[in-house]
């Protein structure tokens, strides 16, 4: 005759029933509470927003004080597209401390072994890992968008000489709005990475020299190939956004190129979303 222990059965499953039914309000929570608690955080975006707008200004004004040497390609190029030459400066150099952001989302956490309590708290993995993603991304986006304007009116004031560009122009406010859509895309790149990597020094190492090395490198290649996968590279591809677009040499038009960043990211979240249903902490 076997014993049996009433409401054995239902307290166990009452007991899990919390853990298994955290909501998405409280994935969000949960993941900017631990996102503005870091230290790293506001570094992170001081820096960001300090190289956005210092290179923004810096480059603007060395084009203007060098416009009588230019040659007539560059100069033709500037007056087509003096947005361009305003945000992608900024945005190139920005985007590193948002990259180191982004891995340390993740792989910090495993570094911290705080990644465990997470999965303890949240055993299905994936909501944990897109609501980091979600957390993360509309923070870069919405401090880049405050960067973005001031960053346009430092560019345009430096232009002004010899250039002029306003926010009506056509594509131009696009491109300003594109620069909080790119960063926050790079981000993701890098949080992907880092959810990959689960190391902090080596997955700020490959994200940065994806981003940076790869990318001056395939610039090297010859002929038509060599343009082809410089064009399709995340970063280069997600700058497109920050153009008017009027570049007819342009192998992608400006949300082309933002796509092929979000396949990019989009490719890497499945692979990192696959594995961690498959790794221990």
């Amino acid at each position: 005759m076997t014993a049996t222990v009433p409401g054995r059965t239902g307290l166990a499953m009452r007991t899990r029933q919390p853990r298994d039914r955290v909501g998405l309000g409280q994935l969000l929570l949960a993941e900017w509470t631990k996102l503005r608690s870091l230290r790293s955080t506001a570094w992170s975006l001081a820096v960001m927003v300090a190289l956005t707008l210092g290179i923004t200004g810096l480059a603007t004004a060395l084009y203007m004080a060098q416009w009588d040497l230019l040659p007539p390609a560059d100069r033709q190029h500037l007056l087509a597209d003096p947005i361009g030459l305003i945000l992608q400066p900024g945005a190139s150099y920005g985007q590193i401390a948002v990259c180191v952001l982004g891995v340390m989302v993740v792989a910090g956490e495993y570094a911290s072994g705080m990644i465990r309590a997470s999965l303890l708290a949240v055993p299905r993995r994936t909501p944990m890992l897109a609501a980091k993603a979600a957390v993360f991304a509309a923070l870069v986006f919405v401090v880049a968008e405050l960067v973005a304007f001031p960053s346009f009116l430092i560019g345009r004031a430096n232009l002004r000489r010899h250039v002029a560009v306003s926010l009506s122009d056509p594509g131009v406010l696009r491109a300003v709005v594109g620069l909080g859509l790119y960063l926050a895309g790079m981000g993701l790149f890098a949080l992907a990475i880092g959810a990959l990597v689960r190391h902090v020094a080596g997955a700020i190492a490959c994200a940065l020299g994806f981003v940076l090395v790869v990318s001056n490198l395939t610039g090297l290649l010859p002929g038509r190939l060599g343009e082809h996968v410089n064009a399709y590279l995340p970063g280069n591809a997600g700058q497109q956004l920050l153009s008017s677009g009027h570049d007819p040499g342009a192998l992608l038009s400006p949300w082309q190129g933002f796509g092929v960043l979000c396949v990019w990211t989009a490719l890497l979240f499945g692979a990192a979303a696959w594995l961690l249903q498959r790794r221990d902490a």
